[in-house]
């Protein structure tokens, strides 16, 4: 045999030979079939530039109609981005600390300890704060020195800016594991993507005022939206707007209630049926 060839036949069956190409289009062969049967799969591969493609579209497209917005309000754009990584690390976070007990295969453990859903949700929300925390403040204090850029200008509304994000970071975290658990953990990228599904509409860069209307309207069922407006009505205008922080609050507090109750369903369904003890690497 040589060395190009290997056997992959049992003991005692003939042999059959295989030669590199083959052996790397059988590879290859593979992963397109775990891509043409996945769809989760096919829609990550198109996600990303898409949302690139929509997110930045809608910059540039309120830059061209103001282009007095950077010296009007110095530091709106990196305040902004701070203020979405809180959103981002929150989610983030969340889900990270849930699947660090699936990749462990300890969600079976859990299950049968005393620890209830309920405690351990609030469990996995702590760690969603301590998470952002240590993400976020090195960043805004980097921002400081480098940009001049201080998020701790907003004053007291930065409290209630971050409380909303973090919430509505935790409310999507909890929509997120709770498919993982019922469609597996080849759902588990959705952790990395979900969040990104919101940001053309959260009105990060721009004001909702640039999206069309009727992308408006689904802008305004996010808390994220009233908040970023919150934050400009501040840094450009000085105004605190309590409005939109009320609006926002009042919206967080109804996907955290779906968020939670969406995991608890999921998470009962999951040991009553056994699969915590399949979920895992």
């Amino acid at each position: 045999m040589s060395e190009n060839t290997v056997n992959i036949s049992a003991p005692g069956a003939p042999r059959v030979h295989s030669r590199p190409l083959s052996r790397i289009g059988a590879m290859i062969l593979r992963h397109v079939y775990l891509i043409r049967t996945s769809i989760p799969r096919l829609i990550e591969l198109m996600y990303w530039p898409t949302m690139q493609m929509i997110l930045w579209g809608f910059i540039t497209r309120f830059l061209l109609t103001n282009s007095s917005y950077i010296a009007q309000a110095a530091g709106v754009l990196i305040s902004a981005v701070l203020l979405w990584d809180v959103l981002f690390r929150g989610q983030l976070g969340f889900s990270l600390s849930f699947l660090e007990e699936v990749w462990s295969r300890n969600l079976g453990n859990l299950s049968v300890s005393p620890l209830r859903p309920s405690e351990f949700l609030v469990s996995l929300m702590v760690m969603s704060l301590l998470r952002t925390l240590i993400g976020v403040l090195p960043a805004a204090g980097l921002a400081i020195v480098f940009y001049e850029a201080n998020l701790f200008a907003l004053g007291l509304p930065l409290i209630g800016f971050f409380a909303i994000l973090l919430m509505f970071g935790s409310a999507i975290g909890m929509m997120v594991c709770a498919l993982i658990l019922r469609a597996g953990q080849g759902a588990e990228s959705v952790a990395w993507l979900a969040v990104f599904l919101i940001a053309p509409v959260s009105a990060i860069y721009y004001p909702v005022s640039i999206l069309p209307e009727w992308l408006q309207i689904v802008a305004w069922s996010l808390p994220s939206a009233p908040v970023f407006e919150g934050m400009r009505a501040i840094l450009i205008d000085g105004t605190p707007r309590f409005d939109l922080m009320a609006h926002a609050l009042g919206l967080v507090m109804v996907y955290l209630s779906i968020g939670a109750g969406l995991f608890l369903h999921a998470f009962h369904v999951a040991r009553r049926r056994g699969v915590l003890l399949q979920i895992g690497e």
